[in-house]
């Protein structure tokens, strides 16, 4: 696929880790994005996974949960041994990590952040995270996403 290059895919790239490209055409300002895109790709939302960027005591962090849910930030904050977090400032997370919202993959970051992976992800065979950029998703393995962030597994999603 022409122009389909990213940090994320030319780490996967290097790495020789298996995943696949799934294009995709959605505004970010749809309402619900992330289950758009799901339907977009024609997949069940709960195996499209969002990126985000929180601040745990002060120090950034990325959780990773499915688009059918949202980031519960006590849980993230206990995942990684602290006591508070909040979103982090959207100029931060695309700064630190060198992605724009909607398009922030756990893969390929500027700086290797501590990454919480919702554990709803180890009964999947196969998930789907921003590739890194809009209108691109790749599909990996749980276990190599893990194995590319040190991620750690908890119950991070709340409904």
């Amino acid at each position: 696929m022409a122009g389909t290059a990213t940090p994320a895919t030319a780490l996967l790239t290097k790495r020789r880790i298996a995943f696949r490209l799934h294009p995709y055409q959605v505004s970010p300002d749809t309402p619900d994005y992330g289950a758009a895109v799901a339907a977009a790709l024609g997949v069940d939302a709960d195996r499209v996974f969002k990126t985000l960027v929180a601040q745990v005591d002060g120090a950034l962090a990325v959780g990773i949960v499915p688009v059918t849910g949202e980031l519960d930030l006590k849980a993230l904050a206990a995942a990684l041994g602290g006591k508070r977090a909040l979103l982090a400032d959207r100029s931060v997370a695309e700064r630190t990590t060198g992605y724009v919202r909607g398009g922030i993959s756990p893969l390929g970051q500027r700086k290797l952040l501590p990454t919480v992976l919702d554990s709803s992800a180890e009964a999947l065979a196969e998930i789907y995270v921003s590739a890194g950029r809009r209108g691109l998703q790749l599909s990996l393995a749980p276990g190599d996403l893990v194995a590319l962030t040190g991620a750690r597994s908890a119950p991070i999603s709340g409904h």
